[in-house]
């Protein structure tokens, strides 16, 4: 068991935090993160943080995860990135350990999820002008994430971002999640696509029910639309299946993978069926792509996953946590908890969210990393190796800090 103990302390200076430098895009307390081990952080004046963001459900293995490490060094000393102009061993080996695991017959490497889902768009459409007449329109869902670039901010369905960088990319209408009939209005000769997060993160944690996802994938194969899972943040585990689709009785055409494919580095993946990808050279690229350090961390990532046991163990674990929230939930009459797997929320029936992060985190002598996508309700993305009492512990930080806000 990771315990705070475990990792070094080195401070490098107790003195306030230069960071002029560093262009200015949200809000960051005046802390530099120096050391992780598993779920602990510890920042440059040796306080350690039990982590259960983890980089935004990023780090699904930890900080520091020994096998991760192995695959960097070992990688490293061979061949780092030898250009996308050629196949490089790690990235055939992780591309046949997804398909084999996958109802997906090909693979592109991408480095972010917004990449992996802009991708996502362009197979969409060009598949649409080879085979439905140039149906180009992806129908979304309110509160949904896909990323940051335009086109992915503009698929997304996240409130006020239809004006922030406008005028938006066209082609992206919005349906409400877990409601079929709002997807049927929607559906006409210009759509291609519907695109759907089986568990909505940044929208507050809100899992796609058994019913929608199959009437879902039984409406898109009725008027030949494709179907796309975006498991950014829902996939490699997160929800207890390697994939979070394969909760469903289904098979999508396309998903995209992000964040726990790497467990901390930059890596993602857009999949799809044979049948769908059309891509001929010159669609599709990057310099980055698919490069041999970085796909043979994923390599480590994804055998760790699939290692006997680990993903009941993070079923178990998901049904601790969500018992240990309800607990809480109970005792100070909050609204409740939800959630798949090691992805969940609390929510808080009004807006202290952001009140708690801060207390979480300046509470001493250790602090706690939650997160609090709506003011309303906390998100909890911790390590998929968190332990048992490293639940335990982060419940009764929190309970201490609801006592003072209650």
């Amino acid at each position: 068991m990771n315990k705070p103990h475990d990792i070094p302390s080195t401070p490098l200076s107790s003195t306030a935090v230069d960071s002029h430098s560093v262009m200015f895009i949200t809000q960051r307390p005046e802390l530099v993160m120096t050391e992780g081990l598993g779920s602990w952080l510890v920042d440059h004046n040796g306080k350690r943080y039990l982590d259960f963001l983890q980089g935004w459900a990023v780090n699904c293995l930890g900080h520091s995860n020994p096998g991760m490490i192995a695959a960097m060094n070992a990688q490293a000393r061979k061949l780092i990135n030898p250009s996308p102009a050629f196949y490089n061993e790690p990235m055939i080996r992780l591309s046949n350990l997804l398909t084999e695991q996958s109802c997906f017959n090909r693979v592109f490497f991408a480095n972010s999820g917004a990449e992996a889902n802009e991708g996502a768009i362009k197979l969409a459409r060009k598949w649409g002008q080879l085979h439905k007449s140039g149906a180009h329109e992806i129908i979304t869902f309110e509160h949904s994430f896909h990323g940051r670039t335009l086109a992915t901010m503009s698929a997304s369905g996240k409130p006020g971002w239809d004006t922030m960088f406008a005028p938006q990319v066209p082609g992206f209408l919005k349906a409400e999640l877990n409601n079929l009939e709002s997807v049927k209005k929607l559906i006409g000769p210009k759509t291609v696509a519907v695109m759907v997060e089986p568990v909505q993160g940044e929208g507050g944690v809100i899992p796609t029910t058994t019913e929608f996802m199959e009437g879902l994938r039984a409406l898109t194969q009725e008027h030949k639309v494709l179907l796309i899972v975006d498991e950014v943040q829902a996939g490699c585990g997160r929800t207890g299946k390697l994939f979070a689709y394969q909760h469903y009785n289904i098979k999508p055409d396309i998903m995209t993978l992000g964040k726990g494919i790497g467990g901390g580095v930059p890596l993602a993946a857009l999949l799809a069926t044979e049948e769908v990808s059309c891509f001929v050279p010159g669609d599709q690229g990057g310099t980055y792509n698919g490069n041999a350090l970085m796909t043979a961390v994923g390599i480590s990532v994804i055998e760790q996953l699939l290692a006997p046991g680990f993903l009941d163990e993070v079923v178990r674990k998901g049904e601790l946590l969500s018992r240990e929230l309800q607990t809480l939930a109970t005792e100070f009459n909050l609204e409740g908890e939800r959630g798949k797997g090691l992805l969940r929320a609390l929510m808080l029936g009004k807006d202290v969210g952001p009140k708690l992060v801060e207390m979480a985190r300046d509470q001493g002598p250790e602090g706690l990393l939650i997160n609090s996508p709506r003011p309303n309700l906390l998100r909890f993305m911790p390590s998929l190796a968190v332990t048992d009492a490293e639940i335990a512990q982060m419940c009764g930080m929190l309970r201490g800090l609801l006592q003072q806000v209650h």
